[in-house]
């Protein structure tokens, strides 16, 4: 009898140990900060050693440091979107055809469909208190200025604050323009060709060579001239109806401001940690930093050895720790899931117009954001959950931000969605070492809509197989990225088609120096044989859908313009001190 008891009190004791096991891997809060066009090397944890980033630095030292984390695209708008839906961008319609890939407008059409089914809406649905703070970029309305059909709080967040668009250049006076030159290789010319077609009209109808009429002159010259003032009205007024600052479905700050706006950022975040301290929640902290306009407060400007860039780093990473601090302040350290990233690699080509270095460093990395070298797609991968995961680990797999959906997922005791393909995988037991091998053998990079490289990484082995069907070219042809036009593109005159595709293995040549070639590698042409099959397998799983980024969902349309006063008071306010704002339609 008092072997029996022991016996039963063994059973007591170990259901104990399990259920408080199962209870610390269940329903954890989750924090996914995300940095935007942070290169791979702009860490200390990553090798960099003149750039101060202590808190960043530490978020690797207590958890785990994936090396081989990548964005599944090189560019915002898609990235974000298979971050957030686990799933390859163009799945969702978040790949363009066009040359533009990204949403440059607050008042376009395109955006998340409300058919995806984003982590945050399954996390909502098992009780979780869900914000979001910084940027969106993943559309705002669809048919009327307050449908918010593509608003974060139609895809499962409680709470937003931030920007409903992207950090541009043109937010911030004095910083330049992102689209200039855009228009004057793609505007001024045919402009310059129209005046000179009515002015070739003109003169044949004045000296009768040829009898065209005067109305059809006047209608010509009349859409000419309504296009440009178009043209110039929207541009002189991008700032305010671009760059405004949003809380939920309000506008409380038109045009932008940047004072002190990463400390605002940070309180809000701070505040929301505060308010659910005996809550599950979930906070996607999406940092304007360090895209451009560059920026920093006083605290920070000056302070770095990089620059304006290097302070817009270091102000991101005392960001960091003030959102360590409030989980330790609060006890909820070891209950909370940290990770952090970027949405794609840095922006190479990024120069000022006083030739300062406005962007990012890669590391060893070839290439940047908008292309799918390493250096684009190779970004920082940090997780720390105390007594859960490995502390001070290195996993040198392939792992992809979209593999972030699962993980949270099931964390959360939600189940996944089986009425589609999720591309991400759980990254739990590679944190906790239970295996070994990332479970990615495939992972496929589009530049846009188009295909453009594949990894494979086979079982049993160390390589790491990346293919390329075509790479854009840089310019000038010795620089590593595409200065000519600011970003690198997809298709026709801006890409190198290659076939053979190129073929590289990253596990001997991480930098891409060197393509392999049937002499130099023996197994060549067996990889492309079972690269195309994958390609093959992946194609025949895409199903159609509606293209958020066609040139009709990209344009701007006046009537989904918002706007916190008048077009009269320029769409000025700012509520960020008090008062309650107003918001009105444009158009």
């Amino acid at each position: 009898r008092k072997k029996m008891g022991l016996l039963l009190l063994l059973i007591i004791c170990q259901c104990a140990i399990n259920s408080i096991k199962t209870h610390s891997v269940s329903k954890p809060n989750i924090i996914l900060l995300m940095a935007d066009d942070l290169g791979i090397g702009d860490l200390g944890c990553y090798g960099n050693r003149t750039l101060r980033t202590p808190n960043i630095d530490r978020l690797a030292e207590e958890g785990v440091t994936l090396t081989q984390h990548i964005a599944a695209s090189p560019l915002c708008t898609p990235s974000r979107a298979a971050f957030l839906t686990g799933r390859y961008p163009i799945r969702s319609g978040m790949a363009a055809f066009s040359r533009v890939g990204v949403f440059l407008f607050s008042a376009s059409s395109g955006g998340l469909s409300s058919e995806e089914i984003t982590f945050s809406k399954l996390l909502k649905q098992k009780g979780y208190a869900t914000a979001l703070i910084g940027k969106w970029h993943l559309g705002m309305n669809c048919e009327s200025s307050n449908d918010f059909c593509h608003h974060p709080l139609s895809h499962g967040f409680d709470y937003f604050y931030g920007l409903p668009v992207t950090n541009f250049r043109d937010c911030k006076p004095g910083q330049g323009s992102v689209f200039l030159k855009g228009i004057q290789k793609d505007f001024v010319i045919p402009i310059q060709i129209a005046g000179i077609a009515l002015v070739s009209l003109a003169i044949v109808q004045y000296i009768g060579l040829l009898k065209v009429p005067f109305q059809a002159l006047g209608y010509f010259l009349l859409i000419i001239t309504i296009s440009l003032v178009v043209l110039i009205f929207f541009f002189y007024h991008f700032r305010h109806l671009n760059c405004f600052l949003m809380r939920d479905h309000q506008i409380i700050q038109q045009p932008l401001s940047y004072e002190n706006l990463t400390q605002r950022l940070t309180k809000e975040a701070m505040q929301f940690i505060g308010r659910n301290t005996d809550t599950p929640f979930l906070l996607v902290f999406s940092y304007l930093h360090v895209h451009t306009a560059l920026y920093a407060s006083e605290n920070f400007k000056g302070k770095s050895k990089h620059g304006l860039y290097g302070d817009a780093v270091e102000e991101m990473d005392w960001s960091v720790g003030q959102i360590l601090d409030v989980l330790e302040k609060h006890d909820l350290s070891g209950k909370t899931l940290v990770y952090f990233t970027s949405d794609q690699g840095a922006h190479v080509e990024e120069i000022s117009s006083s030739g300062e270095v406005h962007g990012g460093y890669n590391g060893i990395y070839k290439g940047g954001k908008a292309t799918n070298w390493e250096g684009g797609i190779r970004v920082p991968g940090l997780l720390r959950w105390p007594g859960v995961v490995q502390a001070g680990a290195s996993i040198d797999e392939p792992t992809s931000n979209m593999d972030i959906f699962p993980t949270i997922v099931k964390l959360a005791d939600a189940e996944l969605p089986s009425d589609r393909i999720i591309d991400g995988h759980d990254l739990l037991p590679l944190l906790q070492g239970k295996i070994t091998r990332s479970e990615h053998e495939f992972l496929f990079h589009y530049c846009n809509a188009y295909l453009n490289a594949v990894r494979w990484h086979p079982e049993n082995s160390e390589s790491v197989w990346k293919v390329f069907f075509f790479t854009p070219n840089f310019s000038p042809e010795d620089s590593n990225g595409c200065y000519d036009s600011h970003v690198c593109f997809c298709h026709g005159r801006f890409v190198t088609q290659h076939d053979p595709p190129l073929l590289f293995d990253l596990s001997r040549d991480p930098e891409e120096k060197v393509p392999l070639t049937p002499d130099t590698e023996s197994r060549f042409h067996e990889v492309l044989r079972v690269v195309h099959q994958a390609v093959d397998n992946h194609t025949r799983s895409l199903r159609a859908v509606p293209n958020q980024l066609s040139w009709g969902n990209l344009l701007w349309k006046p009537w989904l313009q918002l706007c916190c006063s008048s077009l009269f008071q320029s769409c000025y306010c700012d509520y960020e001190s008090g008062g309650s704002p107003l918001q009105v339609r444009f158009g």
